[in-house]
């Protein structure tokens, strides 16, 4: 038997604040019909007690009560949706700039990043750094909604200026597929169904764009199988397997794989699932595995195919800032890979990412928000690929040690674009 993931499309709304992130997810949830009366009922009863109108669609995501007082999001909201096509999970990012650590955790875990941005204001600095964070994360896919056409009288001179805007960063950034399409959150038009309003627009909705976009690519990478080991289950009867979620490829039996970093060589004897034994399982499945050696792998551990990843203690990282205060070298925080966690060192900081110019400029700390280049040392080896290679074994958080804070998030080499 072959077990397969289901078709599941993860996307994260990015853009600044105010353009209408939340209220074009509400209004894509409320015309697909995926609310339920009592979920509706809560967001007519939050609008009209603060007074604007029957139904603020942005109170659909923004579900703690600091943001509906507030009218602004702040920590991430997870969505479900289904179409006869595929399932969604989408995660609305907020957009201030105090709460960017959000949106990189969001975004994280993407396939594809919904860029929501005014028309009236094109793109903004804040809209610009979650682009390049997005990029950063290995997001290759914008679908973007140029919002309020309404506020413009659906003007196709507005349209074309941020078009010409939003394709030269994406060009930059070396984002690979680009939709863009004029869009009201707040009144519908070409979010689920065609508008009448933009004759001069033939492309498709954002409901179509989601839909024809490609699914699955944040654990896929076709450079090797990796399932980073999370549990070790005694069988009955003797024997023990490894359990994890697989990325990067397809794992099967009789596949030769590496223990990492012992460097040990076996042979995928078994594969089971929580339906079942299984041949082949493909990335995003979680699964536990037999292998033919007695070994004493452990959580932290890997189990990979060819090509390997590299086993280092010392590595040159790009890093997206969160902390309230700098960076700078000899720094000592944690360090989570996967399913590995070990103190680290800050050798060198080598610069700051320009959000404006993408170049890199000297610097010897990194101030929040900021993104740069470093190089960290670990207690532990660790078992790494490429960023660009893996987005799963190629990424890491970095944690405060007094206050088990995360104050960054970390991709293993340095981004092509820089």
């Amino acid at each position: 038997m072959r077990v397969v993931a289901k078709d599941l499309l993860r996307l994260a709304t990015i853009g600044s604040v105010d353009d209408g992130k939340s209220t074009l997810i509400g209004r894509l949830l409320v015309d697909t019909r995926q609310l339920f009366d009592d979920q509706l009922d809560a967001v007519v009863a939050a609008s009209e007690k603060r007074g604007v109108g029957d139904l603020d669609l942005s109170f659909v995501t923004d579900g703690l009560r600091a943001e509906r007082e507030q009218g602004i999001t702040i920590d991430v909201a997870y969505r479900y949706a289904a179409t006869p096509t595929r399932k969604f999970i989408i995660a609305d990012c907020p957009g201030h700039v105090q709460y960017t650590r959000n949106m990189a955790t969001g975004a994280s875990t993407a396939d594809l990043a919904l860029v929501v941005l005014d028309v009236a204001h094109g793109l903004k600095e804040q809209t610009r750094r979650h682009l390049c964070i997005a990029a950063l994360l290995g997001v290759h896919t914008l679908v973007v909604a140029v919002n309020k056409l309404d506020e413009v009288n659906w003007s196709q001179v507005a349209f074309q200026a941020v078009v010409d805007e939003i394709a030269t960063i994406a060009r930059d950034l070396e984002f690979g597929a680009l939709t863009i399409i004029p869009v009201s959150a707040l009144l519908g038009d070409n979010v689920v169904d065609q508008s009448s309003n933009t004759p001069w627009y033939e492309g498709p909705t954002v409901l179509d764009a989601l839909e024809q976009s490609d699914a699955g690519a944040w654990t896929r990478s076709g450079h090797g199988a990796r399932l980073p080991i999370q549990w070790v289950l005694r069988q009955p009867g003797g024997g023990r397997t490894y359990a994890g979620m697989i990325n990067g490829d397809s794992l099967h039996v009789g596949d030769a794989v590496t223990l990492l970093p012992a460097n040990i060589e076996s042979t995928i004897t078994a594969i089971h699932t929580g339906i079942g034994g299984c041949l082949e399982a493909r990335v995003g499945l979680s699964v536990d595995v037999a292998i033919s050696d007695e070994t004493d792998a452990g959580r932290g551990d890997l189990l990979a195919t060819a090509p390997l990843p590299t086993v280092t203690k010392e590595f040159a990282a790009t890093i997206c800032w969160f902390g309230d205060k700098p960076l700078v070298p000899g720094q000592r925080l944690r360090l989570k890979h996967t399913t590995k966690v070990t103190p680290t060192r800050v050798v060198a900081i080598e610069g700051v990412v320009d959000i404006a110019t993408l170049e890199v400029n000297g610097s010897a700390e990194l101030t929040t928000n900021q993104i740069g280049l470093a190089t960290l040392q670990t207690a532990d080896p660790l078992v790494v690929d490429a960023y660009r290679d893996n987005r799963v074994t190629g990424s890491f958080v970095l944690i405060d040690e007094v206050t088990n804070a995360t104050v960054a998030a970390g991709m293993v080499g340095r981004a092509s674009f820089l």
